[in-house]
């Protein structure tokens, strides 16, 4: 009635500018009329347009046109003019509601269409099934302004609800929806339901309360949902596809590596024992010499089912570190007493920064770690080359690092190098060892909340560093 009410006013300032205050020929009048209802129309919608048209008509009649004060027309032209500006009215009326429905629709579109651009970004953002159908009805929601969505996946014979959905819209009624592939709208309940298709499979169905989209709209959100689900399906196919080969490629080369490093030592253990018992060796030097070979190795196998237990706790974060300010200097102090023998054939040289701040460390983990990297600049570096380390702070941490002057590493080894079980390509069959000294290497700094890095160039040698947060 207010609208009504304001085409009424409107109609009379009109009659009151023209007929009392500015005088001017019918004409003027006419097209200020014709301004008006297009406003309206534009403004306010079709039938208040309409209406407009019939009093501006009426009003145009009694005030304007001859004689004056009267709803007659003296003139045969006049009642051409008039029933032409009725129709003029009527038509431009029809013509404005048209291109506003037009506009608006398009308006709705376009934001339609920046909502589904935005929901298709966030399908990308999980490549988990579940966690992606859990956050699927609350994004549509808050982005459509719907009362309730519901997505059924066939495949888990489950449905899930937006926070408000509260059974809305029935598991029986989606499922059936699912298996017909056809969508149905319930003008009544104000509920669209539509399946999820692949082609022509069916993999489950969109259900959606309250101020529905357009059916384009809804076509849409249910292909980009019913493909955001099959790339997540196979995304964690791949996953376990991938888990299940690097299962089998490091049982593979745990069973490589720890066959050929138990098989040397009880080798030669065999061997030196047997000799022993054949009473064929008489020199007591030589029985020596194969009581040696038998210490030696069976270190040796000790050495391996130790890194073996240490890895597997690791692994299983078994491991419960006593962390406490320490100084670096004593690890590596530690460390280099433990290699002292292995360190004999190389001149080591410690370049610690002078004031180094405490570290919050195990000491007898990073010493370990200071170990396995003292052993392999030894073992991968000829006689006589040196060996450095050094320590140095720079922002919140300690930078300790392990140099030598050995024969590098290319790009795929720097890459790989803290792998289980990997050893240099180059290396491998010509230095001992199982490939996991540097994986417990990582898997100790990391617990530590510290990094491991190397920067290698072939033939001139590798630099080993790690970094412990201050205490």
């Amino acid at each position: 009635m207010l609208r009504y009410g304001f085409v009424t006013a409107l109609v009379a300032c009109i009659v009151v500018l023209y007929f009392r205050v500015l005088h001017v020929n019918p004409t003027t009048v006419a097209l200020t009329f014709l301004l008006g209802i297009l406003f309206v129309a534009n403004r306010l919608g079709l039938r208040y347009a309409v209406f407009m048209s019939v009093l501006a008509a009426t009003a145009f009649n009694f005030y304007f046109l001859p004689p004056i004060g009267a709803l007659t027309i003296s003139d045969t032209q006049n009642w051409v003019a008039l029933f032409a500006f009725l129709i003029a009215g009527v038509l431009a009326s029809h013509l404005t509601e048209r291109a506003r429905r037009e506009t608006q629709a398009s308006d709705r579109r376009r934001r339609e269409v920046e909502q589904l651009y935005d929901f298709s970004q966030m399908l990308l953002t999980s490549d988990r099934v579940s966690d992606l159908l859990n956050t699927i009805p609350d994004h549509i929601c808050s982005s459509f302004h719907n009362e309730a969505v519901s997505i059924y996946l066939r495949d888990r014979d489950r449905v899930y609800r937006s926070t408000a959905a509260s059974g809305a819209i029935t598991k029986a009624e989606l499922q059936e929806i699912a298996d017909r592939k056809e969508t149905r709208s319930d003008s009544e309940r104000n509920v669209i339901i539509a399946p999820l298709l692949l082609g022509l499979r069916s993999i489950g169905a969109l259900g959606i309360a309250g101020n529905l989209p357009s059916r384009e709209t809804i076509d849409a959100l249910s292909g980009l949902i019913a493909l955001a689900v099959e790339r997540s399906m196979t995304a964690e196919r791949l996953a376990r596809t991938e888990a299940a080969q690097e299962s089998e490629r490091l049982r593979t080369a745990l069973l490589d590596s720890v066959t050929h490093e138990l098989r040397t030592p009880l080798t030669a253990i065999t061997a030196s024992i047997t000799s022993l018992r054949s009473g064929v060796i008489q020199d007591a030097e030589m029985r020596d010499d194969l009581l040696t070979v038998i210490e030696e190795e069976s270190l040796r196998l000790n050495h391996l089912i130790g890194q073996t237990v240490e890895m597997a706790q690791l692994d299983a974060q078994g491991v419960h570190l006593h962390l406490e300010p320490r100084q670096i200097a004593d690890a590596v102090r530690e460390a280099m007493d433990e290699c002292r023998t292995m360190l004999e054939k190389h001149p080591v040289e410690v370049n610690l920064q002078p004031g180094l701040p405490a570290v919050a460390m195990d000491i007898r983990w990073i010493q370990k770690v200071l170990h396995h990297l003292l052993e392999n600049a030894t073992k991968y570096s000829e006689d006589g080359k040196p060996v450095f380390i050094s320590a140095e702070t720079r922002d919140s941490v300690v930078i300790t690092s392990v140099a030598d002057r050995g024969v590098g590493l290319d790009d795929l080894d720097k890459v790989l190098i803290f792998d289980k079980f990997y050893r240099g390509q180059s290396q491998r069959h010509r230095v001992q060892g199982t490939g996991m000294g540097l994986a417990i290497v990582k898997a100790i700094i990391e617990a530590h909340n510290g990094e491991v890095s190397v920067t290698s160039q072939l033939g001139l040698g590798s630099v080993f560093s790690f970094t412990l947060p201050r205490a």
